[in-house]
């Protein structure tokens, strides 16, 4: 059965960041359309950025393809291990240098394309689990990346399938495990450090 984890809040939020979560069970069988693709990529596009620098790009890997088999190529093992099966590959770049040197925050950019494109995500009814575990290096020599390109995240893309796809038992509870936050009382602050903004919920 494919799991749901909905987001247990103390008042109501939009449902495609309730919905959100980052699976690794994934349908191999699932590949996603060119209209989905360019969706993520138009949600990514139009996130905010310092002073609109727009430091985001991404580099795309549809499963079957070339580029995604060098995606795959440049995750540690225990990412290659469920990625696989993703309909879509992507590596999130930041591009730290415009015709005015430096592009303050491009990080934080590339942050926020990156979320909108998770979120659009489950606007289509995908799933996205972002991770770190992969080889900046290899991905900047694979793409022929220019100096001031910088790789930062690596993104799969697909459709949810049941947990027993994954191989590992400690996978497999990890997918059916709570999902957890700290509560709002250690999450905002008014006042000094440490002191609750808000009350009890």
């Amino acid at each position: 059965m494919i799991v749901r984890k909905p987001a247990v809040t103390s008042v109501p939020i939009a449902s495609v960041m309730a919905e959100r979560w980052s699976p690794r069970a994934l349908d191999a069988s699932f590949a996603v359309t060119p209209e989905q693709v360019r969706a993520l990529l138009e949600a990514a596009r139009w996130a905010p950025s310092f002073g609109n620098t727009q430091p985001a790009r991404y580099l795309v890997g549809l499963r079957g393809t070339p580029s995604f088999d060098a995606i795959l190529a440049t995750f540690n093992s225990g990412n290659r291990a469920w990625a696989h099966r993703a309909s879509l590959l992507l590596i999130g770049v930041m591009v730290t240098t415009n015709e005015k040197g430096a592009v303050p925050y491009a990080e934080y950019g590339l942050g926020l394309a990156s979320e909108n494109l998770v979120l659009q995500a489950v606007e289509l009814g995908l799933v996205a689990h972002q991770m770190a575990g992969f080889s900046p290096d290899e991905v900047c020599a694979s793409f022929a990346l220019p100096e001031d390109a910088v790789p930062r995240v690596a993104i799969a893309v697909g459709k949810p399938a049941a947990p027993d796809v994954l191989e590992e038992d400690w996978r497999v509870e990890r997918e059916k495990a709570e999902r957890k936050r700290i509560p709002l009382e250690e999450f905002a602050f008014t006042g000094q450090w440490g002191r609750p903004a808000l009350g009890d919920q």
